[in-house]
């Protein structure tokens, strides 16, 4: 694996371009392009972007925690969802051909920095929207427990999106008999999935941020005023995030295991943004000043 440094923390999510330049937000407010030794900022959202996809334009889709879902083309930048009491925690999102936006709101509850707090109260407010090309928004699932990575399934009869607090991938049929249905892709992870993504072999790739914790696994069996007392306790004595490298890939409409990468780095850790293109897999992390990648064997 090859981990690059780069000018700034947290770069939660990866997109590629046409040239297989690396693209990622950082916590700053910067989206930054990687490649050949080189670290160029292509834009400042003035917030904090996270999940990063290409729009049917040539712009660049930004779901931003602070501003809201945007595009954006270098310091233009255009608010198409704000944040507001009904766009919390704007996270990540899949574009359809026509322009057809599927992205997640994390929690109705909580801010970005507080994603431990939602975990741990588990009060299920996050929810899996679409944005019509003409601007209509609709919500297609409700009661997601912190709702995460989005991904479109290659002929777009289906979206898939993270169930980060339920260890599992929920997905909403968009085409056919089952048009408008939900169900459970895969259940019971062995990690918290993160940012999702469609490869361009076709599978389905998920950032496996941190293995299960048996304490948390516990915590979530206790009365809720339990577990408030426990995330507003001081953040070095809660539940942390083990330092492992994690990424999974499998088949959209099935949900067995493609690929499974599992192991550990002095110098990366947490994955939360994934993206596979032409056998090369980038990763991103919430909690490093880096991105990562490595060849499928």
């Amino acid at each position: 694996m090859t981990v690059r440094p780069i000018d700034g923390k947290g770069a939660e999510d990866v997109l590629v371009d046409t040239e297989g330049r690396v693209l990622t937000g950082v916590e700053d407010g910067r989206i930054l392009r990687v490649a050949d030794g080189r670290v160029d900022v292509v834009a400042d959202t003035g917030g904090r972007p996270l999940g990063l996809e290409w729009y049917p334009d040539g712009r660049l889709l930004v779901c931003d925690a602070d501003r809201g879902l945007l595009l954006v083309a270098g310091s233009d930048i255009e608010v198409l969802v704000p944040a507001g009491p009904d766009l919390r925690v704007c996270n990540n999102a899949a574009v359809a051909a026509d322009g057809t936006v599927y992205f997640t709101n994390s929690s109705d509850r909580f801010d970005l920095e507080f994603w431990k707090a939602d975990l741990l109260e588990h009060s299920k407010t996050g929810r899996l929207l679409r944005r019509d090309p003409d601007g209509t928004l609709h919500t297609l699932l409700r009661g997601v427990q912190f709702a995460n990575g989005v991904a479109l399934a290659p002929d777009e009869s289906s979206v898939v999106v993270a169930e980060t607090g339920e260890y599992c991938l929920r997905r909403v049929w968009l085409t056919g008999d089952r048009q408008g249905q939900s169900d459970l892709l895969t259940d019971n992870l062995p990690a918290f999935p993160d940012n999702l993504s469609t490869g361009s072999d076709g599978l389905l790739w998920i950032a496996m941020a941190s293995p299960r914790d048996p304490l948390v696994d516990l915590l979530l069996r206790t009365p809720p005023l339990l577990r408030k007392a426990i995330w507003r306790v001081p953040e070095r004595l809660q539940p942390k995030e083990k330092r492992v490298v994690w990424a999974r890939a499998v088949d959209f409409a099935t949900g067995a295991v493609v690929h499974d990468f599992h192991g550990t780095a002095p110098d990366f850790h947490m994955v939360t943004g994934v993206r596979e293109h032409h056998g090369l897999v980038h990763l991103g992390s919430l909690e490093e000043r880096a991105v990562a990648a490595f060849d499928l064997p």
